[in-house]
């Protein structure tokens, strides 16, 4: 017998007395708790998510729609990147200023040959303002998740106000649960037991967050 049928074992034997739960998973645990923290109208709720991005060390911009691909190209030329990952379903016209070559993300790229990428543009799923928090669902025009992990710049555009909520639970209601979902709070960073900040560990050092509207 192996470790693992050991272990399995008693568990169900610790389990055998326990009566059987026949409540439905929806009615388990109240879902009564606070959906979100105040009365803020939409403006307020892009502030404040504006204001949390800023606070985690995202760098965030206004534009319009119209001036969405100036500003994208902008910001490439001034992290000097030479090329841009792009997911498949991204809108091409989002890149149409930039210089930049554009690297279509490709199933058999290596890690190696992603962190030779410059910078990465993608959409979202949602973004949440109470949490400064950006949410990628890995829909075609946000791509895998490990294009946002490896190149170490990410340009994520988030549309005001339809993708913008103020708390998580409504973020989880927008969200399909077979998706895999990322979860972002400013830059990749870590600390040691020292509290030294370092970012760009596990994730892109810089982060920056077009907030389109």
């Amino acid at each position: 017998m192996s470790s693992r049928e050991r272990i399995l074992g008693r568990v169900r034997r610790a389990l055998a007395d326990v009566p059987q739960d026949d409540t439905p998973y929806d009615q388990a645990v109240a879902r009564d708790y606070l959906r979100e923290h105040g009365a803020r109208s939409v403006a307020q709720t892009v502030d404040l998510l504006a204001e949390n991005l800023a606070d985690y060390r995202a760098i965030v911009h206004r534009c319009t729609a119209g001036e969405l691909a100036v500003t994208i190209a902008g910001m490439l030329a001034a992290r000097g990147a030479r090329t841009v990952l792009v997911p498949p379903g991204l809108d091409p016209s989002w890149l149409a200023e930039t210089e930049a070559e554009r690297v279509p993300d490709r199933i058999e790229s290596t890690p190696h040959e992603l962190d030779r990428i410059d910078s990465v543009v993608t959409a979202c799923a949602v973004a949440v303002a109470e949490t400064g928090t950006i949410v990628l669902d890995g829909s075609p025009d946000q791509g895998r998740r490990r294009i946002t992990l490896v190149p170490d710049h990410h340009i994520c555009v988030v549309r005001v106000p339809e993708q913008v909520v103020s708390s998580v639970p409504q973020a989880l209601e927008r969200l399909d649960p077979v998706r895999p979902s990322t979860w972002i709070s400013g830059p990749s960073a870590t600390s040691d037991i020292e509290l030294d900040r370092v970012e760009g560990v596990h994730g892109p050092r810089t982060l920056e967050v077009v907030l389109v509207g």
